[in-house]
């Protein structure tokens, strides 16, 4: 593997971490999800939002803008808002390494839970979440912060296929 960076997204990179985006969702329409693959990527001032609030982390291989992670705060647990590697990169454990930097950074910060919301069939997504240590959350177990997150889900028809918020423990 090469040279593997993780740090904090640079104001001049928004632009750049867009169109890894859209790279990133086009394997979406392998599996017939095109509406998803055409999703427009986060605006600048969703990204700015994230960076200011020190929420938007690169991985760089080989000096190479390779992914990113968004992350907040939902119910007073970290929350993964989005994880996503350019093709280009996938298949080598980017997108891991930025989830278990997320881990230790809200370890860190003393936060008990990472939680997500993802999709539950898509291979890159649900199954991939339970091997890096999520597990599904029943409808029950969702606090009023992962309600909303997922009600606005909905609105946006995500739920047209399967979703679920998922959590680990840490």
């Amino acid at each position: 593997m090469t040279d593997l960076t993780i740090r904090p997204a640079r104001p001049d990179e928004l632009e750049t971490l867009r169109e890894l985006e859209i790279a990133a969702g086009a394997p979406f329409r392998d599996l017939g999800m095109d509406p998803i693959a055409d999703d427009a990527p986060p605006s600048t001032v969703a990204l700015r939002s994230a960076l200011e609030r020190d929420g938007l982390w690169i991985i760089e291989d080989g000096g190479v803008v390779a992914g990113y992670l968004m992350d907040d705060v939902v119910d007073g647990e970290a929350h993964l808002e989005q994880v996503s590697v350019h093709p280009d990169h996938a298949r080598r454990g980017l997108g891991a390494r930025l989830v278990e930097d997320l881990v230790a950074r809200a370890r860190a910060d003393g936060h008990h839970a990472v939680t997500l919301t993802t999709f539950v069939d898509v291979p890159w997504n649900g199954p991939y979440y339970a091997r890096l240590g999520f597990r599904p959350l029943a409808d029950d177990e969702l606090g009023p912060g992962l309600r909303a997150v997922r009600r606005a889900e909905i609105a946006k028809g995500l739920d047209r296929w399967p979703r679920t918020a998922m959590r680990r423990e840490l």
